[in-house]
């Protein structure tokens, strides 16, 4: 029998799956190495992208062999994340966060000693897939330290390392290439990732979230390997193996289809889903992750096409292309800090609009360069970009996290995110092709301009015959001088889209219900 003053069974439970909140230089400390978590697994699905003509070149491999590179870190990655609910549930998120960065750091080390594309990839594989409960538990331990009322700065801070390590990326691998072997682009996670095991361990363990034992659907995780790796494959090779003519592709393509398929029919039928779909019967988790993974495919595709534009096309170097990008980061930190206060009291569906807005201006902006632009003129659209990235983040995640239950939330992170980081996997591997394509549409509508009969190209080649070059030399100037405006205009195609699918993306946030940041309990995991 209890006694009058005893608290019930359940309460004592949960009073220890959330313990109080943390204060001081603790606090501080504490969201420090889980930003810095946070920022290091983010910096990896950009540091290479400034680097890939550097890596090809040292490995033997064309630059569209190495977008590999690129794309399987973020496919493995998006299939680890979906493990992270059942992580947590089993091993508790602070044992989950910090055994997720320690294999990161080894995988790291191992890809800075890569010796081909072949094990580069592999390794890359591993970095992705054992990094993905880190943007999840970051994000849900962050929460859970901070005060109910201030999750919006909780969140602010996770936004901070989410939308400025995607811009450091390009500039610290830039830097790298440039000057160093290209393998420190990757294992300058090692020192990083000891400091937070560190002190997330140090100051998290006493606060593990209570564990249970849980089946973990093992033919959901393999049906979901199976479609989403067969799907990337299709991407990354359908290029060079002009696409649906070859058997292989369609093979890819069947077996997409058909593990998709099972893959959604075995995970509704199920007690213990590796994904849970129910999330999606919450109107603003469906539409705001769906907006979010659109939005976010066309930042990443944007975010890679222009450093590969810059260097192949228009002769920067690694470093100049990703300098370029540093606007964006400069005018997002000084920016989310503000857009995080307004959160609690602006609705989200506002703020995530001003962020569409921007983003569309900043690619149509672009739209309009040219190959002889200055340096502003290249970094300005990117000064608006950083307007858009300020408020993408935070207000997207309010969105499709309004109505989430607390104890759901690892959940919901972890599906939106799984969710977010394939987009941008799969549009890394389309914008290549595409960029490739209308490169040569619009070079055989320009060849078609290259005859004796055409006034304009007998001057251009009279003129640089009084140039001193030979006949066979300055045809062979014009001819790389219509391949670089062909790839101009083909740039300006993908650019002038992103900028209008910006737009129309405005339309599905406001089909979503209104959202506030208000705080809110801490995250346990489900």
């Amino acid at each position: 029998m209890s006694s009058p003053g005893a608290k019930p069974a359940g309460a004592v439970a949960t009073a220890q799956a959330e313990p109080p909140p943390m204060q001081g230089s603790a606090l501080a400390v504490t969201a420090l190495a889980l930003a810095l978590g946070t920022f290091m697994q983010v910096l990896d699905t950009t540091i290479a992208n400034v680097s890939l003509p550097t890596i090809a070149g040292n490995l033997g491999v064309s630059p569209d062999q190495g977008t590999w590179v690129i794309t399987s870190f973020a496919v493995a990655n998006g299939i680890g994340v979906p493990l992270t609910g059942w992580l947590m549930g089993r091993y508790g998120v602070v044992r989950t966060f910090v055994a997720s960065v320690i294999l990161f750091t080894v995988a790291s080390f191992l890809c800075g000693v890569a010796w081909s594309l072949s094990s580069l990839i592999f390794f890359r594989i591993l970095q992705g897939g054992t990094s993905g409960p880190m943007i999840p538990g970051s994000q849900a331990l962050l929460i859970s330290i901070f005060p109910a009322h201030k999750r919006a700065t909780a969140l602010g801070i996770w936004s901070i390392t989410t939308l400025v390590a995607p811009i450091c990326g390009p500039i610290l691998g830039g830097y790298i290439s440039d000057n160093y072997h290209w393998g420190w682009i990757f294992l300058i996670n090692v020192p990083v990732g000891f400091i937070v095991v560190f002190l997330s361990w140090r100051a998290l363990k006493s606060r593990e979230t209570p564990t249970r034992k849980l089946p973990i659907d093992t033919v959901g995780l393999g049906l979901l390997i199976i479609w989403v790796g067969a799907l990337q494959v299709m991407l990354d090779s359908g290029k060079d193996a002009d696409w649906f003519s070859s058997s292989t592709i369609v093979v890819e393509a069947i077996i997409t289809g058909v593990g998709f398929v099972a893959f959604l029919i075995w995970e509704l039928t199920q007690t213990n889903p590796i994904v849970d779909l129910s999330l999606f019967k919450n109107r603003n988790f469906a539409l705001g992750t769906l907006a979010f993974c659109l939005g976010y495919a066309v930042f990443f595709a944007n975010n890679l096409l222009m450093p590969l534009w810059l260097q192949t096309q228009i002769g920067y170097t690694a470093t100049w292309a990703g300098l370029v990008a540093a606007p964006t980061g400069a005018i997002a930190v000084l920016l989310t800090p503000l857009t995080a206060r307004m959160m609690s009291r602006v609705d989200a569906r506002i703020i995530a609009s001003i962020a569409f807005v921007a983003f569309g201006i900043s690619y149509l902006m672009r739209a309009g360069l040219t190959a002889d632009a200055s340096l502003f003129a290249f970094m300005l659209p990117l000064l608006v970009q950083g307007v858009a990235m300020a408020t993408f983040f935070l207000a997207m995640i309010t969105i499709l996290l309004d109505g989430v239950p607390p104890q759901r939330i690892p959940l919901a992170s972890g599906l939106s995110n799984f969710a977010r980081i394939t987009a941008g996997g799969f549009a890394a591997s389309v914008v290549t092709t595409i960029w490739d394509r209308r490169e040569a549409f619009h070079q055989s509508r320009m060849a078609d301009l290259t005859t004796t009969f055409n006034p304009a190209f007998n001057q251009a080649l009279a003129g640089l015959h009084r140039l001193g070059l030979p006949d066979l030399g300055a045809k062979a100037l014009l001819v790389r001088t219509i391949t670089s405006q062909a790839y101009l205009l083909s740039a300006d195609d993908i650019f002038w889209a992103s900028g209008w699918a910006c737009f129309i993306l405005i339309g599905m946030v406001w089909l979503c219900r209104k959202a506030k940041s208000g705080g809110g309990a801490p995250v346990a995991a489900d």
